[in-house]
């Protein structure tokens, strides 16, 4: 080994470690990243209240709706399990039916072009419109929630089951074509197992929207519910159980969210291997 060998081995190893206490370190900061940025914007928010002495009954501070969160705990948990439920019963249908109109929808060129428009027009309509309907047909209670749970999320489901069929390489199904493939063996073995990530996509996406739908229902067709909660809460000036409420909705939708997340990281790990790198 001469000189200049040498001197390429030491110098390689003297980097390494830091290149990868670097690395390391960059990993550790981004998966803390979330909790930093909501630790900042609560002491942002605790100390706009104090300071400039803001009433309770127009913006609670986060130490106030603490406070109501643990004072109301049995209430609240009891009309989370309500908006809990209720929006899993209407995810899970529209998961049922997104993933078999989107199966259709991209298995066949001539239903995308036929049902694809008339999906994106029925998306763009608010479907709190749709609730007053739903109440004359199905009376005030869980009927309404759900159905609105429904409405609101299977359209993402739908498009991007659709989008990973459709988006099939040609020069892929020629080729299974010449192994002896037929149609339907091309988009179940590998158009679904494809479609995959925009599924999984999808969910998360879908489970917040579900959420956001029940919610909304449950504030004009419930007599329970977090949607209810508001508006109770809003009806009395209690802007900090107001509050609490929508924090309870949102760490129900952001844990969903996870879960789904690392199910995706777990069955789709091929489909991000190159994003892990990074």
């Amino acid at each position: 080994m001469n000189y200049a060998d040498t001197l390429a081995q030491f110098v390689k190893q003297v980097q390494r470690p830091p290149l990868k206490k670097h690395l390391m370190s960059s990993k550790y900061l981004e998966k803390w990243s979330p909790f930093i940025l909501l630790f900042i914007t609560l002491v942002i928010w605790e100390a706009i209240c104090r300071i400039f002495q803001v009433s309770e009954f127009i913006f609670p501070s986060p130490s106030r709706i603490v406070d109501q969160l643990i004072e109301y705990r049995a209430v609240i948990a009891g009309h989370a399990w309500r908006t809990y439920w209720v929006t899993m019963a209407g995810f899970g249908i529209a998961i049922v039916v997104g993933v078999l109109l989107g199966f259709v929808i991209g298995s066949s060129r001539l239903a995308y072009a036929a049902v694809y428009p008339l999906m994106t027009a029925f998306n763009a309509l608010p479907k709190a419109a749709f609730v007053p309907i739903l109440v004359v047909w199905f009376g005030i209670g869980i009927g309404p929630a759900i159905l609105t749970a429904f409405l609101i999320s299977f359209f993402p489901i739908t498009v991007n089951i659709a989008t990973g069929l459709a988006t099939l390489e040609p020069e892929l199904e020629d080729v299974l074509r010449v192994l002896g493939a037929k149609r339907w063996d091309v988009l179940v073995k590998v158009g679904l197992p494809r479609s995959m990530p925009y599924f999984y996509g999808s969910l998360k996406v879908a489970i917040t929207l579900a959420f956001v739908g029940t919610t909304v229902s449950e504030m004009t067709a419930a007599n329970e519910g977090i949607g209810y909660l508001l508006i109770s809460a809003g009806s009395a000036m209690q802007m900090g159980l107001a509050f609490g409420g929508l924090v309870v909705v949102g760490v129900m939708a952001m844990a969903m969210y996870e879960l789904f997340s690392y199910i995706e990281r777990h069955t789709t790990a091929w489909a991000h291997r190159g994003s892990q790198n990074i």
